[in-house]
């Protein structure tokens, strides 16, 4: 790779228009600030113009973007999974020349291609773990993705359940989810294992939490502890930005202007809160950035059980590499597989880590 979507974003005449609004705005618009690119305008689907503002700009329709600028650049600034939403995009980039750039949900570091140069040869060696060709092509495409910013990288996308039946098919004991939302996850695994009686599962969040403690109380034979913490590498105190979602993390900066409303909370590490041993554990870290400080809060864990994980990889620009290379570190003898599941950007990217 020689170049990246920054580069061509700066040396370009052609109008640039973002699509979309909120915290993934607000990150491309800081980047192309630092990059000296130039956002022209910002539009919305038209039913979803109600004459807002965003970066002191007015936001459009799309019908009158198309009006006034005829061709332009679209920059996709919002996640989605949803088929109409997803449909729409794709209807764009039929008639505009369209990106979805790829800014981190966690941390500053932006995969441009200094950042790929600083680190390919790590970049390599992670490639190089993977158990089938399959995870090479994911890992490829991402890579390509991460620095031209195409959505026609996506056609690598996978179904989750159908990942979990070919990769997962044990009967497990314990199931540990590291970041369980309101329960969504635990209700997809309870499901799909049955075998499962035991849950630990954090949640940092506390209004969502209150809802997961309400969901679980349908299930009358599995034992649930439930910690009202981060998963982290141990127990500390951290500033957490609770956007009760997607945009709720654990942020390096309190003091960054997009970060929404913060407030400080407890951590704690897997180990502390479980002394399994032998178990048949499945082990799920979705934790917004804090997927390799997890991953080391939980080596007794890893050590002492039979266990398969689900790690994702999304979060942090680093993470794509760095968290292979720890898990060979970690869990030497295990077989890693990377698959991506539908999203706009390249968000719900997850490795399939077994054991067995």
């Amino acid at each position: 790779m020689k170049s990246d979507l920054w580069t061509y974003l700066k040396n370009t005449d052609k109008p640039i228009l973002m699509y979309g609004m909120g915290n993934g705005g607000d990150k491309i618009f800081d980047v192309c600030n630092k990059k000296g690119i130039t956002i022209c305008d910002i539009f919305a689907s038209d039913d979803f113009v109600r004459g807002q503002k965003f970066h002191d700009k007015t936001v459009m329709k799309y019908s009158d973007a198309k009006e006034k600028y005829g061709s332009f650049i679209v920059l996709v600034a919002f996640g989605t999974c949803l088929d109409n939403v997803m449909d729409n995009i794709y209807r764009i980039s039929k008639e505009q020349e369209l990106y979805a750039p790829d800014v981190p949900v966690a941390g500053d570091n932006i995969f441009d291609i200094d950042f790929y140069n600083q680190n390919i040869e790590k970049i390599k060696q992670a490639r190089n773990l993977f158990a089938d060709d399959y995870s090479k092509k994911v890992y490829d495409e991402l890579i390509e993705y991460k620095l031209d910013g195409k959505i026609d990288h996506f056609s690598i996308d996978t179904n989750q359940d159908d990942d979990l039946s070919s990769l997962f098919f044990k009967e497990y004991t314990d199931y540990i989810d590291l970041g369980a939302f309101n329960g969504d996850t635990i209700d997809q695994m309870l499901s799909k294992y049955p075998s499962i009686k035991n849950v630990i599962a954090f949640e940092p969040s506390e209004r969502i939490f209150k809802k997961l403690t309400q969901n679980v109380t349908k299930y009358t034979n599995v034992t649930f502890k439930l910690i009202n913490k981060c998963s982290s590498d141990t127990s500390k105190t951290l500033t957490f930005s609770d956007g009760s979602g997607r945009n709720s993390k654990i942020i390096d900066n309190s003091l960054n202007p997009y970060q929404g409303k913060t407030k400080v909370i407890e951590s704690d590490s897997v180990d502390n809160q479980t002394d399994l041993k032998c178990g048949k554990v499945l082990l799920k870290y979705d934790v917004e950035g804090e997927e390799k400080l997890s991953l080391l809060g939980s080596q007794k864990t890893i050590k002492n059980n039979y266990v398969d994980m689900i790690v994702s990889v999304y979060h942090r620009s680093e993470d794509l590499f760095e968290i292979p290379l720890l898990l060979q570190k970690i869990h030497k003898n295990s077989k890693i597989y990377l698959r991506k599941h539908k999203y706009i950007p390249a968000w719900e990217i997850n490795l399939y880590v077994t054991d067995f």
